[in-house]
């Protein structure tokens, strides 16, 4: 019963915008980087006036748009899962089978990892739990959730999980924005939040 809450009622496009990473890149790659995809920003709004205004340049816009984005396009179709790290994966489960409801995709392989771990549903995607260490202090973080690295689910009915999170004691922070959303954490402070949909 409790693992409905986290079925999707309609189906979202969360495609645009699109975020890359590039934390990982030099200076001098980043700017190159943004460099890149600001011209082909330009190029695109070119193109784009040109077909509006019926330019000689229109009867290849077409086909250039498309290079242009193929350019950057490689085959993004959704958030396959996130990984969170846990320190001791029986308590990890209580919390999230038994207090959560969501259920164990048994397909995924446990046993050919070299480490404990859990594959859990969250409508068509998983959360794949990691009894690993953890390198992040788990003190000092932020109370409100929305505030620190977190994984949104998106969830039907945030006044029954807020009944299913007072049920069990675990604390957590309503949306500083006023819209339907609550923050928590689990038991090792993986900060976690649901958002009515």
């Amino acid at each position: 019963m409790m693992a409905s809450i986290f079925k999707p009622s309609v189906s979202l496009d969360l495609r645009s915008p699109k975020v890359i990473c590039t934390n990982h890149l030099s200076r001098k790659e980043r700017f190159e980087f943004h460099k890149n995809k600001n011209l082909i920003k330009e190029r695109l709004c070119s193109l784009k006036a040109n077909q509006a205004h019926g330019s000689a340049e229109a009867t290849t816009s077409v086909v250039q748009e498309k290079e242009v984005k193929k350019q950057i396009d490689y085959g993004v179709v959704g958030v396959h899962h996130v990984g969170l790290l846990c320190e001791n994966l029986e308590r990890s489960l209580e919390f999230y089978q038994n207090i959560l409801g969501l259920e164990i995709n048994e397909a995924r392989p446990h046993d050919k990892l070299p480490y404990r771990g859990a594959w859990l549903w969250v409508g068509s995607e998983m959360i794949h739990l990691m009894e690993l260490p953890n390198p992040d202090l788990l003190t000092g973080r932020p109370e409100h959730g929305g505030r620190d690295r977190h994984a949104c689910i998106a969830i039907r009915d945030v006044s029954n999980l807020k009944m299913i999170l007072d049920k069990a004691g675990i604390e957590y922070t309503m949306s500083k924005s006023g819209r339907p959303v609550i923050f928590t954490r689990d038991p090792d402070a993986n900060a976690l939040e649901f958002t009515q949909v």
